[in-house]
């Protein structure tokens, strides 16, 4: 996602960030400042500390106390994307090689707990407690729906609602987290942060949605990955589920098996790639997106909530 800024006024800000992340990650053990540093040059959005920064701007905002907010929500979701590989044996994300093929799965997995301990470590910066239990509670989802994907690899049983419960916590959740802990650090009104919370829970299932569709519609320079790699790895996303309304697409879909060849599977991506379900996909995800939009109307007028709109209207238009 590349948002054109039409502010200059976060630019000093997220460079502090990025110097608090590489500051919180670095190690004195080779490997894991190696691969934490792997992790941060690899191109990451960081929407996530984007959204503390300006769900911090409806309180009172102090970069010093809210920068450790920004850092954790990012680590965390670093830490995720290391056991995300793991399990997916993925070797590639973003068009780099991923920890655990440059490495393995054990020093994968040791350094994905590293960066998770890390991330609490950097948030023991912020004394107060209503933000450390929602931080709590987002992990403990996170994990949640880790095993809810694991468990559903290959099961093409699986209805509308297991998927939007799994993308809601393997996404939706961090998001919401980011925007809502980033209000509750800087003092902002309870409506404030319900308001947040909300817009970044909406946000998030669209985000996700729209990841699932780019599986199948963007390019492997897009993605960074070969298109179509969630189906392979046997992971039941809105198109799919979408598409196996279709009893021939069914019947397909549901005969591919762990290990398949990946060329196999080429011709069915495409169907599903020039089918009316990506289009109906794209709908569902667009329905969050006002969603997400509706919830932060009564906001006041900052440059903040201007930019919140922005971020929400470019995921809904993005290519990668």
């Amino acid at each position: 996602m590349k948002v054109k800024w039409k502010y200059s006024y976060l630019k000093k800000d997220i460079n502090e960030i990025e110097y608090t992340l590489h500051q919180t990650v670095n190690s004195s053990q080779p490997i894991l400042k190696d691969a934490s540093l792997q992790l941060l040059q690899s191109g990451g959005k960081r929407i996530r500390p984007l959204f503390v920064l300006l769900s911090a701007k409806f309180g009172q905002y102090n970069l010093q106390s809210i920068k450790h907010v920004a850092a954790t929500l990012e680590i965390i979701h670093m830490a995720s994307l290391v056991h995300d590989d793991v399990i997916d044996e993925a070797s590639l994300r973003r068009g780099k090689p991923t920890i655990n093929s440059t490495y393995d799965n054990r020093v994968a997995m040791y350094a994905g707990d590293f960066l998770f301990a890390k991330a609490l470590e950097c948030m023991s910066e912020i004394e107060i407690p209503e933000a450390h239990q929602k931080l709590s509670n987002t992990i403990l989802e996170i994990c949640l729906g880790e095993i809810e994907q694991i468990k559903d690899k290959y099961n093409f049983e699986q209805n509308l609602k297991c998927y939007l419960r799994r993308i809601k916590r393997k996404t939706a959740l961090l998001i919401s987290a980011s925007c809502e802990i980033g209000a509750i650090a800087s003092g902002a009104s309870a409506s404030i942060q319900k308001s947040l919370r909300d817009y970044g829970y909406y946000l998030g299932m669209s985000y996700q949605i729209m990841d699932d569709i780019l599986d199948f519609t963007a390019s492997e320079k897009e993605l960074g990955k070969p298109a179509g790699s969630d189906l392979i790895q046997g992971n039941i996303t809105l198109p799919v589920l979408l598409a196996m309304q279709d009893q021939s697409l069914k019947d397909k879909i549901t005969s591919i098996y762990e290990g398949i060849n990946p060329e196999k599977v080429k011709p069915l991506i495409n169907q599903i790639r020039k089918s009316s379900y990506i289009k109906e996909a794209r709908r569902i995800s667009e329905e969050y997106l006002n969603k997400s939009l509706k919830c932060i109307e009564t906001l006041p007028d900052f440059e903040a909530k201007e930019m919140l709109i922005l971020i929400a209207k470019n995921i809904g238009n993005r290519k990668n």
